[in-house]
């Protein structure tokens, strides 16, 4: 009996440590799995963490993690780079998982859409024209001019459409037609070829010098808001086109500028040509009124110049009889004529009172005007106010200068 109790006994220890033993691997393999899942749960999360950390350019920034890997390893915004990402976005404490890796993964994205650079686009225009283009109020064809941009000028975009651009040159603001206008790297690379550097001093007395140091030479000098060409920018020196020479000022105090040739207002337009008209006069009357070499004269030729003066213009004013005695001069000049007074005077079939006897007698009677004597005198003298005129006649409408009742021509 006893035996049998102790045989149990044996049996019974045998069968739990067996229990036990055939427990353990379980638990054991059990674990092991766990640990494995935790340990590719933490190795994505560490892939995803690197990958976004080591980027070399948090700007240009690419996503190498796949949308699952993101939402598995339940990214917050302390996981995402350095970003501005908008608060509304980041992930409520409270929320749930699923809430949480739907937001941050939001978040990334528009982050990432913010940070994609836009490339600029040139808001130049330049004239594609071989001489002007008008430019419009309105974009009609019909509107009125407010300006022109000549070739080689450009401007600044403000409005676009499918015919017409409006654009800013200058003082000017206003239409023009898309197909007079360069747009984009075309403007760009004409505006580099017609463009010029000016370089303006910004101190009170700038040294212009031969070579880029200031132990050089000195070329000139430069004022205060003076501006010379640019050639180049070189390093700290600004080489420069001094009155046809090439000069260095120190890029220290100097403003260098590009710049491109801009449109001319209508106001603009109307006061240039207004000058031009001015200018022109004066130089015609210039012309007319000068001062020409003497003529040597006796006398008796004075007498008969004056007599001719008085027959032709004895009633105009001073100025038209000095003009009767100047074309007579002019022609004593010119080798198409003889080189006297009275052989021009005289000569057949030129001057009417010449033939007629009346001259003869205001001399014979010195009854000759003394305005026409003086202005006998200044014409022979060189005083000429008709130019190189050889005629006259009374006006009759005919083309020429008018003085008084006379064509000059």
């Amino acid at each position: 009996m006893k035996t049998n109790c102790k045989k149990w006994k044996y049996l019974l220890c045998i069968t739990a440590v067996m229990t036990a033993f055939s427990s353990i691997p379980f638990s054991t393999q059990a674990a092991d799995q766990q640990v494995r899942l935790m340990n590719e749960m933490d190795k994505k999360q560490q892939n995803t963490s690197y990958k976004m950390n080591s980027a070399e350019d948090r700007s240009m920034f690419v996503v190498t993690a796949g949308a699952a890997d993101i939402l598995d390893a339940e990214i917050t915004s302390s996981d995402l780079p350095d970003m501005n990402v908008p608060k509304m976005m980041t992930p409520d404490k409270n929320a749930s998982s699923t809430t949480k890796k739907s937001d941050a993964l939001a978040a990334f994205v528009k982050g990432m859409m913010v940070l994609q650079p836009e490339l600029p686009q040139s808001n130049l225009v330049m004239a594609r024209v071989n001489e002007y283009v008008n430019i419009r109020q309105d974009a009609d064809q019909d509107s009125e001019k407010v300006g022109v941009l000549y070739k080689d000028c450009g401007g600044d975009i403000l409005e676009k459409n499918n015919e017409w651009t409006k654009i800013k040159s200058g003082d000017v603001t206003g239409w023009i037609k898309n197909e007079y206008l360069y747009f984009g790297k075309e403007a760009e690379e004409l505006a580099k070829d017609v463009g010029v550097l000016t370089a303006y001093a910004n101190t009170e007395t700038l040294r212009v010098r031969q070579e880029p140091s200031l132990e050089a030479g000195i070329v000139g000098l430069l004022a205060e808001g003076q501006a010379v060409e640019a050639i180049a920018e070189e390093g700290d020196w600004v080489r420069v086109s001094y009155e046809g020479t090439t000069g260095f000022v120190s890029s220290e105090y100097v403003r260098v500028e590009f710049g491109i040739d801009t449109a001319e207002s209508m106001e603009a337009i109307r006061e240039r040509e207004e000058t031009e008209r001015a200018r022109a006069a004066a130089e015609a009357e210039a012309k007319r009124v000068q001062q020409k070499e003497a003529v040597f004269a006796t006398a008796s030729e004075l007498d008969i110049l004056a007599a001719l003066i008085q027959c032709e213009a004895g009633g105009e004013p001073y100025e038209g009889q000095v003009a009767v005695g100047a074309v007579v001069m002019n022609r004593v000049r010119n080798g198409g004529y003889p080189n006297s007074i009275t052989e021009v005077i005289y000569a057949s079939g030129q001057f009417v009172p010449a033939s007629g006897g009346r001259m003869e007698s205001l001399i014979l009677n010195k009854t000759t005007k003394a305005s026409c004597i003086q202005a006998a005198q200044e014409a022979i003298n060189g005083a000429c106010n008709v130019g190189d005129a050889l005629h006259f006649r009374r006006n009759n409408g005919r083309p020429g200068l008018v003085i008084g009742n006379h064509v000059f021509w």
